[in-house]
C-alpha cells in the first residue's frame, strides 16, 4: 500500500466489529433478508444499471468502513447491508446468466470460503472477532462476511428450487439449523468463534429463504409481496435497530488492543 493509502486508511485504535449480542442477530438476519430483497428488486430492471448500483454501494461501504479507526454502527453495518446485496447478485449472475448450476455456485463459495479461513487463521492465528483491530484482520474479517453471502444465496436457492423445499420449507430448515451451533456450545462444549461462523454463515440463507419467500409470486411458493415492498420494509427496519445501536452504544467491544500506526 503506497503511503498515501496508509494515511488515508490508517490502523485502527480499537476492535473494529460489534460485539456479539441478541440485537446483532436480529440485524444481521434482516440484513441478509433486506439484501436479497434489494438485489431482486435491482435485477428486475437492466442487470447492467442494477449491477452498478450494487457494485458502487459496495465501494461506498468499503471506503466507509476501512476510513474509521474505531467501531461505528453506522459505517459497519451499511457494508454489512452493501454485502448483502452485492453478494447476493454476484451469486445469482453466476447461475442465471452465465447458467452455473446452484450446486456448483454452492461448491465455489463453499471452497472460496473456507479457503479465506484457512488463510486467515494460518496468518492470525486466530479467527475470534475480538481480534479485528488490524487492517489485515479487518481485510480477512470483511472477505470471510462477503463468501458467506455469496455462499448463503446460492445454498438457499438450491434448497428452495433444486431440492423442492420451497422457500418456507427451506426457511423453517434453516431456522432450525442455525440452533444447533448454540446447542453444541452450550451441551457439548463447542468453542465459541467455530459457533460463531457457524451460526454466522447460516443467517444468510437463511433470511434470504423468508425474504424469497415474501418476494415471489404463490406460483413459486412466495406470498406474493413484492421485492420492492418487502426491500423497503426490511430497510426501514435495519436502519431503525442501526439507529438504536447508534444511541445506546451498546455493541461497542471494550477495547483490546490498540493498533500501531
Amino acid at each position: 500500500m503506497t503511503p498515501g493509502l496508509r494515511r488515508l486508511f490508517r490502523e485502527p485504535l480499537a476492535a473494529k466489529v460489534p460485539e456479539v449480542t441478541a440485537v446483532f442477530w436480529v440485524v444481521k438476519i434482516l440484513t441478509t433478508a433486506g439484501g436479497e430483497a434489494v438485489s431482486d428488486y435491482l435485477a428486475l430492471g437492466s442487470r447492467a444499471v442494477g449491477g452498478a448500483v450494487e457494485l458502487g454501494l459496495f465501494l461506498v461501504g468499503l471506503a466507509w468502513q476501512f476510513r474509521t479507526r474505531r467501531y461505528t454502527a453506522t459505517a459497519y453495518w451499511f457494508l454489512a447491508y452493501a454485502i448483502a446485496i452485492f453478494g447476493c447478485g454476484v451469486a445469482d449472475v453466476m447461475h442465471k446468466t452465465v447458467g452455473i448450476p446452484y450446486a456448483a455456485t454452492s461448491l465455489f463459495w463453499g471452497v472460496v470460503l473456507a479457503g479465506v479461513l484457512v488463510v486467515w487463521f494460518r496468518t492470525e492465528g486466530t479467527l475470534s472477532i475480538h481480534s479485528i483491530t488490524t487492517r489485515r484482520r479487518e481485510a480477512f474479517y470483511w472477505s470471510t462476511v462477503f463468501a458467506t453471502f455469496a455462499l448463503g444465496t446460492a445454498v438457499g436457492d438450491f434448497t428452495a428450487t433444486v431440492l423442492g423445499l420451497g422457500y418456507l420449507s427451506s426457511g423453517i430448515t434453516f431456522t432450525v439449523l442455525i440452533l444447533m451451533p448454540w446447542l453444541a456450545r452450550s451441551r457439548y462444549g463447542l468453542g465459541e468463534v467455530a459457533a460463531f461462523w457457524w451460526a454466522y454463515v447460516l443467517t444468510r440463507p437463511l433470511g434470504a429463504s423468508f425474504a424469497d419467500l415474501l418476494c415471489k409470486s404463490p406460483s413459486v411458493s412466495g406470498v406474493g409481496f413484492g421485492e420492492a415492498r418487502t426491500a423497503v420494509l426490511l430497510t426501514i427496519a435495519v436502519t431503525a435497530l442501526v439507529a438504536y445501536l447508534s444511541v445506546a452504544k451498546r455493541d461497542i467491544q471494550p477495547q483490546v488492543e490498540a493498533a500501531r500506526g
